[in-house]
C-alpha cells in the first residue's frame, strides 16, 4: 500500500488529537498533505430548542468568540507541534459532520481520519459525529479507537 496522500484529520482538541494524528501520519504516503479540521458548533444550535427564541443568555456572542479563540490557539499549536503549516490548519463552523463532508469534497481528499468512541445510551439512539461521517463519506474513512475519557 503507498499511502494516502491528501487526508483530512478530524479532531475534537481534545487529548486524544495526538493518537488520530498519529494514525493518519501511519497511513500517509511520503509527501503526503494533511489537513488538520475543527469544526466548532455554534452554540445558538446547541442548544436551539431549550430556548426558543433568541440568545441563550446575554453575552452568548462574547462567551463564542473567546472559546473560539481558545479552541483556534489550540488548533495552532497542535500544527507547531506536528509540523502541519497553517494552510492546512482549519477552523469552521457548523454541523461537525456536514462541514467535514463540504471540506472534503471542495478539497479532493481520499482519506478521512477521524477518533470514535463506543456508543452508548442516548449517543447510540442520536448517532455520533464519527457515524455521520462514515455514511455520507466519498472517500475511505479511518475511525480510531480513542479511551474514554
Amino acid at each position: 500500500m503507498s499511502g494516502y496522500a491528501k487526508i483530512v484529520v478530524a479532531i475534537d482538541l481534545s487529548t486524544e488529537s495526538a493518537s488520530i494524528i498519529g494514525k493518519a501520519r501511519a497511513v500517509a504516503a511520503d509527501g503526503a498533505e494533511i489537513h488538520l479540521v475543527y469544526v466548532q458548533e455554534p452554540m445558538d444550535s446547541v442548544y436551539l430548542g431549550v430556548v426558543p427564541y433568541g440568545p441563550v443568555f446575554v453575552g452568548m456572542d462574547q462567551v463564542e468568540g473567546r472559546l473560539r479563540d481558545e479552541l483556534n490557539d489550540k488548533l495552532k499549536a497542535l500544527g507547531v507541534t506536528y509540523d502541519i503549516p497553517e494552510s492546512c490548519q482549519h477552523f469552521l463552523s457548523g454541523t461537525p459532520s456536514r462541514e467535514i463532508h463540504r471540506f472534503v469534497e471542495e478539497n479532493g481528499a481520499d482519506l478521512i481520519v477521524l477518533g470514535t468512541h463506543g456508543q452508548k445510551g442516548v449517543q447510540l439512539l442520536l448517532g455520533s459525529t464519527a457515524n455521520s461521517v462514515l455514511h455520507g463519506a466519498s472517500c475511505d474513512v479511518l475511525a480510531v479507537r480513542v479511551q474514554e475519557g
